[in-house]
Order: C-alpha cells, then structure tokens, then sequence
C-alpha cells in the first residue's frame, strides 16, 4: 500500500511536465530598436537633400536609404510591435513606413513618368502628396497628447517640416526648403534622443526623461 499510494502522489507530477514543456514563450522586446534608427537615417538623408547638399536634379539621391532602410525597417518594427501586442507603436511605425514608401514611389515616379502625370501637373502633384500626410500627422500628432511630451514635439517638428515643405515646394522657395532640412535635423536628433532612453533600457539602464504629457486623464 505504501508504494501504491507514493506513485499516486508521484502520478500527477510526471503528467504535469508535458504541459509546462509545452507552454508556448510569450514574444517580447522593443521594437523601437529597430524603427527609430530607421527613422533616424532616412530623416538625415532628406535633411541633407532639402538643405542643398545634393544638386536638385539629384533628388534621388536619399531613396536607397528611405527605400531600403527607412521604409523597410519601419516595416518590420510595425510588425514586429503588432506581434508584442503594442498597438499604438504598431501603428505609428506602420504609418510612417506608409509615409516614407510612398515618398520613394512619388520621386520615382515622378521621374520616371509611372504615372503618366505631365510636367505641367508635377508640382500640384507633389503638393498633393504633402497636403494629404499633413492631415495625418497632424492627427498624429493630436493622438500623442497623452504620451510623454518629447513624442508629442517629435511629430509636431514632422508637422512643422512638412508645412515648410510644402511652401517651399509649391512657392518654389529654396530658403523655405533648406529652413525645412534644418528642422528635419532636429527632429532627426530628437529621434536619437528616443533611441539613447529605448537602448539605455534594453541594455539594463533607466529611460531617459521624456516630459510629462500635455493631456492627463
């Protein structure tokens, strides 16, 4: 009876290792890592475009790294933060892939004549472009009241660069488009700052300060 009643007690602990071996890990990490450096380059590439360091004529010039680099890695943070249940950082890395893909399709686009888009029609079609992504990132940028201040600023100064854009763009203004890199820079810079709180965190440090929220509640 006695060895009868210790393989009883035995029984259910043997049964009970299959199921913890089982259990399925639950997907974590950071998925900014990724995006912010992403972001980071391709805001630098068009800075020094807007800013004159490329010819005009070679506007081309930042698309294999907003193509290549920007879009795709923003791509896969996007994903990457669906996958960890982030859905706020899914989605604002999802927009801005969306933002920096079709930048690369309008250039190229542009300049290759896809579209079938005249001469004449060029600079309302650019015009399009950035009116339709200022409605966006200005709702953007409203959506983010309750987040730490510095990303609320962070997609303001993305609001900022795009009204300068577009101004420089449509009053065919370089001053307007060189004063829009410098403000590209400091968003690219704040960009860095986000990326120095989210690896500080990563590597076993404290996040940096971000602000307090404009919006509580």
């Amino acid at each position: 009876m006695t060895t009868i009643d210790a393989d009883a007690h035995s029984a259910p602990e043997v049964r009970a290792q299959p199921a913890a071996e089982a259990a399925v890990p639950v997907a974590t990490g950071d998925p900014s890592l990724i995006g912010l450096p992403s972001f980071i380059a391709g805001s630098v590439a068009l800075g020094l475009v807007l800013v004159g360091y490329v010819p005009a004529a070679a506007v081309g010039a930042s698309l294999p790294i907003i193509l290549a680099a920007t879009g795709l890695g923003l791509l896969v943070a996007g994903i990457w933060a669906a996958g960890v249940g982030q859905s706020a950082v899914a989605g604002v890395f999802g927009i801005f892939a969306g933002f920096w893909l079709s930048y690369g399709m309008l250039v190229l686009g542009l300049t290759h004549n896809w579209f079938g888009i005249v001469a004449a029609d060029a600079l309302h079609t650019q015009g399009l472009y950035l009116i339709s992504w200022l409605v966006v990132i200005g709702m953007l940028t409203l959506a983010t009241l309750r987040l730490p201040v510095a990303y609320t600023l962070l997609f303001a100064l993305i609001e900022i660069a795009l009204v300068l854009v577009l101004v420089g763009t449509l009053q065919q203004s370089s001053g307007a488009l060189k004063v829009a890199g410098v403000v590209v820079f400091v968003f690219a810079a704040l960009g860095v700052y986000l990326f120095f709180s989210s690896a500080s965190q990563a590597t076993g440090g404290k996040a940096l300060p971000l602000g307090q929220p404009l919006l509580h509640g």
